[in-house]
């Protein structure tokens, strides 16, 4: 053939101008579409050799070269695949849209399995153009007695063919990179590329500078630097659990995200119908911010990357995982980079769901002890993914734990087991184990022992399962004075009532505070002269206001209801109630009383923290 020249066949409405700057969002993506059509080229010869329709020497390596020249600022792609002929290049590249894999695949539909060619999705080439201000083809037929060809063009609908002097079969791209490409004229932004779009390629893939500086031994001597593939063919996830060791899954995760803190545990997905569908999913170990943190999952197709944390196919509380999944059935559109509306989406979905909540329930009636160590890690995963999904929390359920302050572990069915003839429909809990440690002594001294909360996530959560589970209710420890706590004697009614009365002045006086609301009881513990209690209805409408009030929540705009809670029983409250009581020691006491009720309760002001400190000393000074 000789020189010919034409015009880009265009089977769009889109001008190639504009697919040349919007066909896909990052520009770094056309690392992955050249090395994956260069992998569909080796994959498809592959083929053709296996159904006896050409004649390949199988012992060479099957391989994909990427080389970086700086100083001619080009970047080539190389494969030993199955190459073009001029009229498979007028097909396949000067007739955009049109995809050579779809038409592979359409011609050797009925031989075989030929479900791993990659690049089905059409414009793949033409990702080139985003960075190159020219792109050169040279390429080789498979068939015998064909001629290479060079194709050019730069970047407008204008193209050149001609005969080259390529002796090898395969093709060579190379990229005469322009102002959108000069980001990738360094050997490390090509690299990272490369690692990061390429991992799991299912041929070598190499990288090499043309022009760089040879490395010499001590004496002199130019050293041949042997390369290494950038990639791992058969990533941990394609091989069968079953023959797999637990080092072997540590490994891969250190690798795959560059995390040397060991995983908790792991689910190796691994499904052939009616999807086809591997990966492992890690559990990290999650902090007290988990909200702030967000792991990552890495999709893939045909071990192709695609995209970190599609929330389509990722249900949004497992992004808080880390983990691959390779589906090639997924249905995503031309740049492979989103997915189309699918009702086979939510089947993906919904199975990785069911296969987390299938490995936490196994894990649960298997391994208790193990289970339960790990509880702090990843309940706030659980409570999360409760919320977020109701169908993984009935999944969940029956496996979600509840650690008391002395570190017990309790099924809410358990709990209420052990506690019947105390709690009856309402689980007790503590959020802060050192401020609330007066409350939890009190209920522990009763037989009863507090769960933990102490999560951010734990308030909503709380909500949720009182909204699941009918009649059960969650109450603070500091939210009501149970009626286990008090002492059965007999008070009388009337001289209780003159007894508050009395307390209610001198209270009100010594402190100040004229909305103070008080309350005289016996309990059981003489130590405890007082508690200061604020209903579980009006501390949780406190707590929203604050939450959604972003910082600006003025507490004295909206006044909690909260009780001060006196013990008839206690030594220091009888005084207060002695006639002949010294009205000076008798109103320093009652401060006293107040601010170390209120130290349970919650932080003191920094005012109110001094003056605290100053009357404490004050007190141990008349000591003397």
């Amino acid at each position: 053939m000789g020189l010919e020249k034409g015009s880009l066949s265009i089977h769009s409405e889109n001008i190639f101008p504009i697919i040349k700057k919007w066909l896909y969002s990052d520009h770094d993506i056309f690392v992955r579409e050249l090395v994956s059509n260069a992998c569909d080229a080796i994959t498809k010869v592959k083929r053709l050799d296996a159904f006896g329709e050409a004649k390949i020497d199988m012992t060479d390596e099957f391989r994909v070269d990427v080389i970086l020249n700086k100083e001619k600022k080009t970047l080539k792609f190389i494969d030993n695949g199955i190459g073009m002929t001029d009229e498979e290049i007028k097909k396949y590249i000067n007739q955009i849209a049109f995809s050579g894999a779809e038409d592979f695949l359409n011609t050797y539909k009925d031989k075989g399995d030929i479900d791993q060619i990659i690049g089905h999705f059409g414009l793949g080439f033409y990702s080139a153009f985003m960075v190159a201000d020219k792109v050169e083809i040279n390429t080789l037929s498979y068939k015998e007695g064909s001629q290479a060809v060079k194709w050019t063009c730069d970047g407008g609908t204008e193209f050149e063919m001609e005969p080259s002097d390529k002796t090898t079969r395969g093709t060579e791209i190379t990229l005469f990179l322009g102002e959108d490409g000069t980001e990738f004229e360094g050997q490390y932004k090509i690299q990272a590329t490369i690692e990061k779009y390429c991992s799991f390629m299912p041929y070598s893939v190499y990288f090499d500078v043309e022009d760089k500086e040879p490395k010499k031994d001590e004496e002199g001597n130019i050293v041949v630097e042997e390369l290494k593939p950038l990639n791992t063919i058969e990533p941990l996830y394609v091989k069968s659990p079953s023959t797999i060791e637990d080092d072997e899954y540590k490994e891969f995760y250190r690798k795959t995200f560059n995390d040397f803190k060991e995983p908790l545990f792991w689910i190796h997905l691994n499904m052939d119908y009616p999807f086809n569908l591997k990966g492992i999913l890690y559990f990290p170990k999650f902090n007290n911010e988990f909200e702030m943190t967000e792991g990552k999952i890495k999709l893939y197709n045909n071990q192709v990357f695609v995209a970190d944390n599609i929330k389509e196919v990722i249900p949004e509380f497992l992004l808080l995982l880390k983990g691959v999944i390779d589906c090639p059935d997924l249905p995503l559109n031309v740049s492979r980079s989103f997915l189309q509306n699918d009702g086979f989406v939510k089947k993906i979905s919904d199975y990785i769901t069911k296969k987390v909540a299938d490995k936490l329930n196994g894990l649960y009636r298997t391994d208790r002890e193990k289970y339960e160590g790990f509880w702090d890690d990843i309940s706030p995963f659980i409570k999360f993914g409760s919320l977020k999904d109701e169908k993984f929390y009935d999944k969940v359920d029956t496996s979600i734990l509840y650690k008391t302050t002395k570190e017990e572990f309790f099924t809410k069915e358990e709990y209420f087991e052990k506690y019947k003839d105390k709690v009856k429909e309402d689980m007790y809990y503590a959020t802060d184990k050192v401020q609330q440690a007066q409350y939890i002594n009190m209920l522990t001294d009763i037989g009863i022992d507090p769960v933990l909360f102490e999560h951010s996530i734990d308030a909503p959560f709380m909500s949720f399962i009182e909204s699941k589970a009918e009649n059960m209710k969650f109450k603070r420890v500091d939210s009501d004075v149970s009626d286990l706590m008090k002492d059965t004697e007999e008070i009388d009614e009337e001289q209780n009532k003159k007894d508050v009365e009395k307390l209610t002045e001198s209270f009100k006086k010594a402190l100040n505070l004229e909305n103070l609301t008080i309350k005289l009881e016996s309990l059981k513990n003489t130590e405890v002269p007082a508690m200061v209690v604020l209903s579980e209805e009006s501390r949780r409408m406190s707590e929203m206001m604050k939450m959604y009030s972003a910082g600006g929540f003025d507490e004295s705009a909206f006044p909690t209801n909260e009780e001060l809670v006196l013990n008839r029983n206690n030594k220091l409250v009888q005084y207060t109630l002695k006639e002949e009581a010294d009205t000076d020691l008798s109103e320093l006491i009652s401060k006293q009383i107040y601010d170390l009720a209120m130290i349970s309760h919650k932080p003191l002001s920094p005012e109110a923290m001094t003056e605290f400190i100053r009357r404490s000393n004050e007190i141990m000074t008349k000591m003397i």
